[in-house]
């Protein structure tokens, strides 16, 4: 998709007030004094869309479409196949869904249908193409928005026979998959296919290879089923982009398999500011929104935040003033081309009626709510020039969802607490606190063009992942890798023989054991370098390794392993494979890839004070830098700004939850690889 301004508004129900045509008017009004150009429609609509088995009735909605582009309001419009109506489970029960626990469910909230379902792909496109009938050629129509928050997984026959004509399609014979899924252990040989049962409390949960390929198959009929929705849509004739909403820190697919069917990659950011401080979530949200990016190296949209609380997390607290700014200027500076929300109008009754909404209950422009809401939309327009800037990394971390499923799977030698996802982070923010774009990437990704790459507890080394590894340090590139690293292949089964497997000569190092801790024990970290003078900590896992040509450069400091290597450093071709072996705080990630950029050409640095970041777009000619205050006190720049092209903002220091963007034309000197600022 090309852009030329970004996005602005977010999921409008209007069926709920049919029966109030006056609220439609006033909603229009509203919007546009909130600078809104654009709304989902249509997510939860199956019920008026198809209010009886083939007869469809979409003239209520396209008066809402036309009548909003009108006034300047184009539509997203979804596919309702997120919640069926009342009707299609009554005549066609097998649509419901099967759990674990082989329990078949009754009609109610959403997504409980099966994917695989003849029934329900036959419903669902049926009512899809009759959408794209009667809506892709309407000038109104951005894009589809194809389902919503695809999720959750039916144990019914029909998805048990799904899952081994899938496991039969990859392995060929059940001699095979016992092999892979080293069921020979406990005495679980399968002696057919046909033995095979999806995971369950009630049966087979201990063998890790079915864990793993039944979230594989899940995802992938997720996605098939996704698949029947576009084609449907494409069948009718619509040219449209299709995109569908995915979820935040969401592990029950592998998202990066649906990349490629997708003509734009959009998410919903729904981060929890007050439940740690401001500056520690914004890099939880950032890593998401850089995940997202990276799948398609595009542009993404953010299709869901919320404007002022959710209904749904433990404590649902409201942001504070600013916030809202900071939470939508945050997705604009990772490369997102819209801010929408969750909801325009607040529900009166149902689960989320208490969700925050630009319009409350009240039904007034008047809140302190809706006039942030007009604020972001005017800085939106403000900074119009960057719709369509790309952001570019050099420097990246590898997150993979399989080896996430595959660690917390496994038994031990964490049980509880293993927190891959929160180790990959410590590396993502040491990188993002010195100004740097970072892509976030899984072991499928190529590591082409990147001149640093950090892949914390990759347990799971995938086929071919450590050849890629191997080459990009031998091309010159730096990695970065940690305990729990190479063990386990893509069914869960330990290699034999030395681990990281295919790797110890490239870090120069092989693992011995690894001692989980209490979580009230720690150990300390002795560097052996000036270039690490701080007082470090480890905690929870300690691995013991030996070295096997790499240079120690951190020991550690206590137990019967005092003395013993915590991070080494290995010469391999042109680059360098640096292991750290146990985990450590933030303190020594941040000081680690301070020393380690020092001598990286080709990459952005800058030293931030704390709770300020700074993301780069790069447009055709200029570079745009993105100044953010994390924190709820004023905070100067580390640049001067008045020799710059200030876009937004134009004040030192940055307000509470504040932002500047600084425009910095490629004709300008740069030093050190970073634009020359002071």
């Amino acid at each position: 998709m090309d852009f030329t301004e970004f996005l602005y508004g977010g999921d409008y129900n209007p069926e709920q007030w049919l029966g109030e045509p006056e609220i439609l008017e006033k909603d229009i009004e509203m919007m546009k004094k909130a600078h809104v150009n654009t709304v989902t429609l249509g997510v939860f609509s199956w019920s008026f869309l198809e209010p009886e088995e083939g007869r469809y009735e979409f003239d209520w909605l396209e008066k809402i479409v036309n009548r909003l582009y009108e006034n300047g309001i184009s539509t997203i419009l979804a596919t309702p196949s997120g919640a069926r109506p009342h009707w299609l489970a009554d005549k066609y029960p097998e649509v419901l869904r099967v759990n674990e626990k082989r329990e078949k469910m009754i009609f109610g909230g959403r997504h409980n249908h099966c994917f695989t379902s003849p029934v329900y792909r036959e419903k669902t496109a049926a009512i899809d193409a009759a959408l794209a009938g009667r809506f892709d050629a309407n000038p109104a129509v951005r894009l589809w928005h194809v389902s919503n928050e695809y999720g959750g997984d039916c144990h019914c026959p029909r998805c048990q026979e799904a899952f081994r004509a899938f496991l039969k399609e990859k392995y060929g014979t059940i001699d095979a998959l016992n092999k892979a899924w080293n069921s020979a252990f406990w005495s679980h040989i399968y002696d057919s296919f046909d033995q095979v049962e999806s995971p369950s409390s009630l049966g087979e949960e201990s063998i890790m290879g079915l864990v793993l390929d039944w979230k594989r198959f899940v995802t992938y009929e997720t996605r098939d089923f996704m698949r029947n929705e576009i084609r449907a849509l494409r069948d009718a004739g619509a040219v449209k982009p299709c995109t569908i909403n995915m979820m935040q820190h969401f592990k029950d697919l592998d998202y990066r398999k649906f990349a490629a069917d997708l003509d734009i990659i959009s998410w919903d950011n729904y981060p929890s500011w007050l439940e740690t401080t401001p500056a520690d979530e914004g890099f939880r949200a950032g890593m998401q929104h850089d995940m997202m990016r990276s799948m398609k190296k595009a542009p993404f949209l953010m299709m869901e935040s919320t404007p002022s609380m959710t209904n749904w997390q433990d404590v649902s607290r409201i942001m504070k003033p600013g916030m809202l700014f900071m939470q939508s200027f945050q997705a604009v500076a990772h490369g997102s081309e819209s801010v929408f929300y969750f909801q325009w109008r607040a529900s009166l009754g149902g689960d989320e009626k208490f969700h925050g909404a630009v319009v409350d209950h009240t039904g007034s422009d008047q809140t302190r709510v809706f006039r942030e809401a007009s604020e972001v939309g005017s800085g939106l327009e403000e900074i119009k020039e960057l719709a369509g800037t790309q952001v570019v990394s050099r420097t990246a971390v590898i997150y993979d969802m399989e080896n996430e499923w595959a660690i917390a799977a496994s038994r031990g030698p964490r049980n509880q607490g293993m927190h891959y996802e929160e180790t990959v982070l410590k590396s993502y923010k040491a990188l993002r606190s010195m100004g740097l774009n970072v892509d976030v990437l899984d072991e499928d990704a190529s590591l082409d063009g990147y001149k640093l790459v950090s892949a914390p507890m990759l347990y799971m080394l995938k086929e071919g992942f450590a050849d890629k590894i191997r080459a990009f340090v031998q091309n010159g590139g730096i990695f970065i890798s940690t305990y729990h690293t190479g063990l386990a292949d893509e069914n869960d089964k330990c290699f034999a023989g030395t681990v990281p497997n295919g790797l110890t000569d490239v870090f120069g190092i092989e693992r011995t054991e690894i001692d989980a801790l209490n979580d009230w024990e720690e150990n300390k970290v002795s560097s052996l370098t000036s270039d690490l003078p701080g007082r470090y900590t480890c905690t929870e896992l300690c691995e013991l390794v030996r070295t096997c040509g790499a240079e120690v450069l951190a020991v550690y400091g206590s137990d019967f392993y005092k003395g013993m290597p915590v991070l080494t450093r290995n010469r391999f071709g042109k680059g360098w494979a640096y292991y750290l072996a146990a985990n450590v705080d933030d303190e020594f990630y941040y000081d680690l890839f301070d020393k380690i950029t020092r001598t990286v050409g080709g990459i952005r640095k800058i030293k931030l004070p704390a709770g300020l970041s700074v993301m780069t777009r790069t447009g055709a000619d200029a570079d745009y830098l993105i100044f953010q205050n994390f924190t709820g006190e004023e905070t100067y720049l580390p640049v001067d700004y008045n020799k710059l092209d200030v876009v937004y903002g134009g004040a030192s220091p940055l307000t509470p939850y504040g932002a500047m963007v600084l425009r910095v034309p490629f004709s300008r000197p740069k030093k050190g690889g970073f634009p020359n600022l002071s």
